[in-house]
């Protein structure tokens, strides 16, 4: 699968079977950009979100326009990004739904999740920010 930062989707490629060779979205519109992408142990994902801050510029992510036109300034990158301050991860089906979202939005616990890995149900989280694994036991979530 290919995960796609600036427009907020993953797209599937066919390896194998009748579709082979054909690539499609996967999901889009996802509450953030995703970054790396884990097979769940029941066949769904679990995608780590970059959670940026947009806080009245909920249409960024849809809207072509407006990422290029943010992309090309410094400034504008800046006032929308929180990477450092935020947290999400999201568990989705292998039909694209988003099942499960998980958030620390202030980044209280654990901020800039880069990864979300799930092995005897719990959930390991990485970040680049931190100098430890996050541990989330997946009954509590």
């Amino acid at each position: 699968m290919e995960v796609s930062l600036m427009i907020f989707r993953c797209q599937r490629h066919w390896l194998k079977g009748e579709n082979k060779g054909k690539t499609e979205i996967f999901i889009e519109n996802l509450p953030g950009g995703p970054d790396n992408i884990n097979l769940a142990p029941d066949g769904s994902f679990w995608i780590a979100l970059l959670q940026l801050t947009t806080e009245g510029l909920e249409f960024v992510h849809t809207s072509k326009a407006a990422k290029h036109l943010i992309a090309s300034s410094r400034k504008l990158t800046e006032l929308v990004s929180g990477l450092r301050t935020k947290a999400m991860v999201v568990n989705v089906a292998a039909d694209g739904k988003i099942v499960k979202k998980l958030e620390d939005p202030d980044g209280s616990v654990m901020s800039f999740v880069t990864n979300a890995l799930e092995f005897e149900d719990h959930l390991y989280l990485g970040s680049l920010h931190t100098n430890f694994i996050g541990k989330l036991p997946l009954k509590d979530a």
